[in-house]
């Protein structure tokens, strides 16, 4: 069963499955991602954040598969924002690769570069140390000058609200290609996803099963779905976002879980009903509404349901 594609606004198609690597250990990260790809992905996602590019890369080259048949996202990192090249290069060097297919801005947020730690600077009060001189537009322009030496193929954004999409459009020259945004059946930010989509923005979801040992996996309706089709309930949730045409990134090291992963989302896919998939629309409405990543950004990004 071959991963469908979704065509990008940049005129580039983009695997609807993508294995992602937040949260792999160096040292277990390079073995996921050669099993990853040897098991059929083709869709890889990482980022500069994350620590692990270079493994990512040796993954990649121990696979065998050509790189011009795999799609890299990568994300600079908001430290890099108002030196965007440099944050690709680190990332280009780490990777052992000449260019990426997606590069996004990790989050809608620039932070001092010169503060007192070099990933997340700080303030006094816990939150992190926000560089108010680097604004998005600013921002996003470094982004749009990347396209220009072949080094990114495409430009787009992660977790950006509606809110912080309708600050940066009106002054973007290209509209992003994608937002990859934390959606599950606890978040799944609906009226969000309606409006990226609405600008021809394809919306990628990130910790679809949620995070370790998550409730998700053990949700009533669910359960009641996986029962009703004779499938796993990682399935039901995967497929879930894939139904609805959305990019589905799920990550794990364990060899059979990578496998079973990419063939549960694509088989149900394939069966969930009209039903179903309202069904679990409605599941964080019902009083489940969670989110599981929470940075202390300490401003307002704009979301419905940050606390």
């Amino acid at each position: 069963m071959s991963t469908p594609l979704i065509k990008l606004n940049s005129g580039f198609d983009i695997p609807a499955v993508g294995f992602g690597t937040w949260q792999s250990k160096p040292n277990e990260v390079s073995n996921a991602v050669e099993v990853a790809l040897r098991s059929g992905y083709r869709h890889i996602d990482c980022a500069w954040l994350y620590g692990n590019e270079k493994e990512v890369g040796e993954g990649i080259r121990a696979s065998g598969v050509p790189r011009s048949e795999i799609f890299i996202t990568s994300k600079v990192w908001c430290t890099f924002f108002s030196k965007i090249q440099d944050g690709l290069d680190q990332t280009l060097a780490n990777l052992g690769t000449d260019y990426v297919d997606l590069y996004l801005l990790h989050w809608p947020v620039a932070l001092n570069p010169n503060g007192n730690h070099p990933v997340f600077p700080m303030n006094s009060t816990g939150t992190f140390d926000v560089d108010a001189s680097c604004d998005l537009e600013s921002s996003w322009k470094g982004m749009e000058a990347l396209l220009k030496d072949g080094k990114v193929k495409s430009i787009g954004v992660s977790n950006f609200s509606q809110k912080k999409l309708e600050e940066l459009l009106p002054k973007a020259e290209i509209v992003p290609a994608v937002n990859q945004l934390e959606l599950n059946i606890y978040n799944p930010e609906l009226k969000l996803v309606e409006y990226v989509k609405s600008k021809g923005i394809v919306v990628e979801a990130y910790s679809p099963l949620g995070s370790t040992n998550s409730p998700l996996l053990s949700d009533e309706i669910a359960t009641q779905i996986a029962n009703k089709h004779a499938i796993p309930v990682p399935d039901v949730l995967l497929g879930y976002i894939l139904a609805k045409g959305m990019v589905v990134l799920p990550k794990s090291v364990t060899p059979s879980r990578i496998e079973s992963n990419l063939k549960g989302a694509l088989g149900a896919s394939q069966v969930l009903t009209q039903e179903d998939i309202e069904k679990l629309d409605s599941v964080a409405a019902s009083g489940k509404q969670k989110r599981f990543l929470l940075p202390p950004f300490g401003v307002d990004l704009g979301f419905d349901n940050w606390p």
